[in-house]
């Protein structure tokens, strides 16, 4: 008797909107992760003051769960294989769910932070499956629609959680922000009893005594990663010796996580990583567009709002107010561009796009203490059209030519990157403005703006412009040749 939960049962159950509907109950769950990982922003003040925290300890309650969500995005493959996907999608949301209620409910902050790591783990495993069901479950000319569709939901997410957010601190305190998750878990997980299938991708049966995790590769990955993100704190902070001696342990964990892999795929071993997906060319050009990418999208989300309250003296309600028309531009943009993905090659639509986040940046030295508001505005909106045409297709057009067995392990593995290249732009942007800060004998500290903190804050949006600049070259190589077969190494 075949599974009534099966991915074949479901479609021929609902019919030819299957495959939207398993859209949608993905969507909202995804949507949950990534108002989790922005809105907590919101909550941080009033939750410093109920802990007496000083920044440092009160910026791990972001910095914890983006360590947690980056590391986590590697398991992903397996936990598909081994659990399929609907006993892995509701676990995700349970443990979403399950950090939110605990850290509302917490009364000692190492409490909260473990909250925070839950949740991350569970966004990480999440943020991959839309991609792989959008690469299996839909045709080609449907696919660039679907990311659209999907965009746009997704971006409404980061766009009204922050005031959602402060209306919710003001009137509830800032244990309500750990709640906002839990409805859209709910509805989450009532949608994927009904649409998503228990099967694991390509719609064999998960195996419970399926492949073993690769826990060395996930071992040395989280050891580098955490290497990497806390040795630029520690440039930060001012400890040379310290910072050196974690880049280098970074490096050192890269280069064994390599050497691990290739030993993997020698002996026939399931391995974290597969590197037969960096024998596409386009899939590598795509890895590496994302991972500039992230680094100019998560450092610009950091120095945008500390621009406008520290160098233009906004108040802080202004921040939100400014950059919403940007946010209601880039859903449309996304609505737009993902159907133009199977018109337009992927290298015109990711060049494009990056061009003209670059030009954003480029662009933000015209805006001094005396320019209208309108003119950040314009150059706000500039960037998130830029955006809009990078997000739906990217990475669409960096897995398309992947062997079907590979996509799960591609939407992983280029999540990763992207996401290391966030948490690596943060910490980037922090440390160039700050070094331009003291070169031009000014600091954050000291009350007021001038022409100094003006020039420091021109100086970083010039270097993330160059980094776009970067990703613009390698975009451009996200093309394949007719016939296209993966190269031998």
């Amino acid at each position: 008797m075949s599974d009534p939960s099966s991915i074949a049962a479901l479609r021929e159950r609902h019919g030819p909107r299957y495959r939207w509907l398993l859209l949608i109950s993905v969507m909202v769950g995804t949507m949950a992760s990534i108002m989790s990982s922005t809105v907590v922003n919101v909550a941080i003040p009033g939750m410093s003051h109920y802990f007496t925290l000083d920044q440092g300890r009160a910026q791990w309650v972001s910095s914890g769960f983006m360590v947690a969500m980056t590391v986590s995005m590697l398991t992903t493959p397996w936990l598909l294989a081994r659990y399929g996907y609907r006993r892995t999608y509701v676990g995700t949301m349970v443990l979403l769910m399950a950090g939110g209620l605990a850290g509302g409910l917490a009364a000692h902050f190492p409490v909260v932070l473990a909250a925070r790591v839950a949740e991350g783990l569970a966004a990480g495993v999440v943020q991959p499956i839309p991609a792989i069901i959008m690469l299996r479950a839909f045709e080609p000319h449907e696919q660039g629609r679907a990311s659209g569709l999907f965009g746009m939901g997704v971006v409404l997410a980061p766009a009204l959680g922050p005031s959602i957010g402060g209306v919710l601190v003001d009137w509830f305190g800032w244990r309500s922000i750990f709640f906002m998750v839990v409805p859209f878990c709910l509805g989450s997980i009532w949608l994927a009893y009904r649409y998503v299938p228990t099967s694991a991708p390509g719609g064999a049966s998960a195996q419970s005594q399926g492949p073993r995790l690769d826990w060395r590769g996930l071992l040395l990955g989280s050891v580098g990663t955490l290497c990497l993100l806390n040795g630029l704190v520690e440039v930060r902070g001012g400890n040379p010796a310290l910072a050196a001696a974690l880049l280098l342990g970074a490096l050192a964990a890269l280069a064994a996580t390599i050497l691990w892999l290739r030993h993997a795929r020698r002996t026939g071993r399931e391995a974290l990583i597969n590197l037969d997906l960096f024998a596409y060319r386009t899939y590598t050009y795509g890895s590496l567009v994302a991972f500039i990418y992230g680094i100019a999208l998560f450092g610009s989300t950091y120095l945008l709002p500390v621009y406008m309250q520290l160098a233009l003296q906004l108040p802080a309600s202004h921040v939100g107010t400014i950059l919403l028309p940007s946010g209601i531009v880039l859903a449309i943009t996304i609505g737009i561009a993902g159907r133009l993905t199977t018109r337009l090659p992927t290298y015109v639509m990711v060049s494009g796009g990056l061009v003209l986040l670059a030009a954003s940046f480029a662009l933000m030295p015209t805006v001094g203490l005396q320019t209208g508001l309108w003119v950040l505005v314009a150059w706000a909106i500039l960037g998130r059209i830029g955006l809009g045409f990078i997000l739906p297709s990217l990475n669409l057009g960096a897995m398309r030519p992947l062997d079907k067995a590979l996509i799960p392990q591609g939407a992983s593995a280029i999540n990763f990157l992207r996401m290391l290249g966030g948490a690596t732009g943060v910490s980037l942007c922090a440390i160039v403005l700050e070094w331009r800060l003291a070169v031009h004998g000014d600091a954050l500290t000291r009350p007021g703006t001038s022409v100094a903190r003006l020039a420091a804050f021109n100086e970083s949006f010039l270097l993330l412009a160059a980094i776009c600049g970067l990703a613009v070259i390698a975009a451009w190589r996200l093309r394949d040749p007719p016939g296209h077969v993966p190269v031998e190494e």
